[in-house]
C-alpha cells in the first residue's frame, strides 16, 4: 500500500516510502486542533463534540487533558510555549497561564459577541491571529446554536492593550490560518458558509505589520476544502483534504498527497526536529514522519 501520490519530483524528497502513516489513536467523534508541545513530551488535541481537550504521549497514553473544555477548536502556543485556544462554547479566545489558569484574550467585538472562533496562529511580536467562523453556533453539535452578531472575519488581537482589530475581511467563512516562515504572507483558509455552496479555497494576503493587504487566490483543494493549514521551513503549505494532506508549493502548484483513510481536519509539525506531522482525521489521530521540518512556535 502506497501512502504518498506525487505530482511533482520534489515531493519525493519529502516524503520516505518506509515512513507509514500511522494512526496513533481513535475512538473519537470529530477531533481537531493539534499542537505539540515538545517541552512536555506530548499531543494535545480537541475531540470537540464531547467537549474535552485530549493528551497523548509517545508512549501511546491518551488521556484528557482538559474537560469540559468549552467545546474548544483550535490551538496553538504563544512565544512563552503557553496554550491559546479558541473555544466554541464561550465564543472567545483563551489564554492557558503557566499556573493552569485562562486568561481570555478576545470574546467581543463591537460590543458584541464573537461567532466561534475556530483557528489561531501566533506572530513573532506576540500578536496572536484567529479566524471567527459561525461553525460552532450554527448547530449545537460543536458548541451551542446561537444567533451570528458579528461577521465572519480574521481578527489580530494584542495580548498587552486588548485591543481586537478585523485584519481579513473579504472571505465567506475564513478557518485554518498560517504564516509563511518570514511571516510577510498569511495564508488564509476559506470554507464557505455552513449549508450553502459558496467557493471554498485558500487565500494569501501580504502581512503588513499589524494587517494584511493584497489578498488573492492562492489555490483550491480538490477533493474536499482546506481546513487546516501549516507551512514549512521551505515555505511549502500543507493542507487538509478529504483524502488526507496536501502539499502546496509557495507559488500554488500541487507536489504531492499524504493519503488518509478518513477526512482531514487539521495538521500540526512536532517531534524531536519538528519533522513529524501529526494529523486530526474525524475519529482518529495520524502521523507520519517526514524529511522536512515545520514551522512551530515557539
Amino acid at each position: 500500500m502506497s501512502f504518498f501520490e506525487v505530482y511533482d519530483p520534489v515531493f519525493g524528497q519529502y516524503v520516505m516510502g518506509n515512513a507509514p502513516v500511522k494512526q496513533l489513536a481513535t475512538g473519537f467523534d470529530w477531533v481537531e486542533g493539534p499542537v505539540w508541545f515538545g517541552d512536555a513530551g506530548c499531543l494535545l488535541f480537541s475531540d470537540i463534540p464531547n467537549n474535552r481537550i485530549m493528551r497523548w504521549t509517545p508512549d501511546a497514553d491518551v488521556t484528557t487533558y482538559r474537560a469540559p473544555s468549552n467545546y474548544a477548536n483550535g490551538h496553538t502556543r504563544d512565544r512563552q510555549g503557553r496554550l491559546i485556544s479558541c473555544e466554541h462554547g464561550q465564543r472567545r479566545v483563551t489564554r492557558t497561564e503557566l499556573d493552569g489558569s485562562l486568561t481570555v484574550i478576545a470574546d467581543r467585538h463591537d460590543g458584541k459577541p464573537l461567532n466561534s472562533p475556530n483557528d489561531v496562529v501566533v506572530k513573532s511580536d506576540g500578536s496572536i491571529w484567529f479566524s471567527d467562523p459561525h461553525y460552532g453556533i450554527m448547530t449545537n453539535y460543536e458548541g451551542f446554536a446561537s444567533e451570528q452578531e458579528n461577521p465572519c472575519v480574521v481578527y489580530r488581537a494584542d495580548p498587552e492593550t486588548g485591543a481586537l482589530d478585523v485584519v481579513v475581511d473579504d472571505m465567506n467563512c475564513p478557518n485554518g490560518l498560517a504564516f509563511s516562515p518570514d511571516e510577510s504572507l498569511l495564508y488564509v483558509a476559506d470554507t464557505g458558509r455552513m449549508f450553502s455552496d459558496d467557493p471554498q479555497h485558500i487565500r494569501v494576503y501580504d502581512v503588513t505589520d499589524d494587517s494584511v493587504a493584497n489578498g488573492r487566490h492562492f489555490h483550491t483543494i480538490d477533493p474536499g476544502a482546506a481546513d487546516g493549514i501549516r507551512a514549512d521551513s521551505d515555505g511549502n503549505l500543507w493542507s487538509s483534504a478529504a483524502d488526507g494532506v496536501h502539499c502546496i508549493a509557495s507559488d500554488g502548484r500541487l507536489l504531492g498527497k499524504i493519503l488518509v483513510p478518513e477526512l482531514v481536519s487539521n495538521i500540526c509539525f512536532g517531534g524531536r526536529a519538528k519533522h513529524e506531522l501529526y494529523i486530526t482525521a474525524t475519529t482518529s489521530v495520524y502521523r507520519v514522519i517526514l524529511n522536512r521540518r515545520g514551522v512551530q512556535v515557539p
